[in-house]
């Protein structure tokens, strides 16, 4: 990847539905635990999002896990009005973008550089930033989860809890597996 200014563009916009669409869709076929029924399964594959956010940019990871999150919502009969689109749509978006910001400072190191260098300490910083997006985004999607749904907060934020940071925990390794079999499809799809 070049250090310069990326810009939006069309091709940019379809990369960023099609990735939100594919995780909606994996999210709500793939995941058949619902932990609380109706609002909160299992997300087998929570790691998707901030894998993409790794790989593809920020920009795309946010792009994939509030689209993903609309279009499981849809799909799974789970959509709750204002809860969906505003919270849960934008931190689970987050959650996706930030890691990859914080870790790759904003564009400006390769990841397979950041690979190459060290395959423990990639682990560990990606570890510890996904989870702890992870967490900020289960609080805060609990928070408005209890809000309008009048779930207790606290059983949401173990359900959230248990239904996304075990499978968020898996996103490194996902990453270390996919970032050198991906390296020349990144120069097809846009990193931002």
């Amino acid at each position: 990847m070049e250090n310069q200014k990326k810009k939006f563009s069309f091709v940019n916009i379809i990369f960023f539905v099609i990735f939100g669409v594919l995780t909606g869709v994996v999210w709500a076929y793939l995941s058949p635990i619902p932990l609380i029924p109706g609002q909160v399964h299992f997300r087998t594959f929570a790691f998707i999002i901030p894998a993409i956010g790794y790989l593809f940019g920020p920009v795309s990871g946010f792009f994939a896990g509030y689209i993903g999150t609309i279009v499981w919502a849809l799909l799974a009969g789970m959509f709750v009005p204002l809860h969906s689109p505003l919270t849960d749509g934008i931190t689970v978006g987050l959650s996706a973008a930030l890691p990859a910001l914080i870790h790759l400072k904003n564009g400006k190191l390769e990841l397979l550089d950041v690979i190459a260098e060290s395959k423990s300490k990639f682990i560990i910083k990606s570890e510890i930033l996904c989870v702890g997006f992870g967490i900020l985004m289960i609080v805060t999607t609990s928070l408005s989860l209890s809000y309008f749904t009048g779930t207790d907060y606290w059983f949401a934020v173990s359900m959230i809890g248990i239904a996304d940071v075990v499978p968020i925990a898996l996103t490194p390794f996902v990453v270390l597996w996919l970032a050198p079999l991906l390296k020349n499809v990144r120069n097809i799809v846009p990193y931002v």
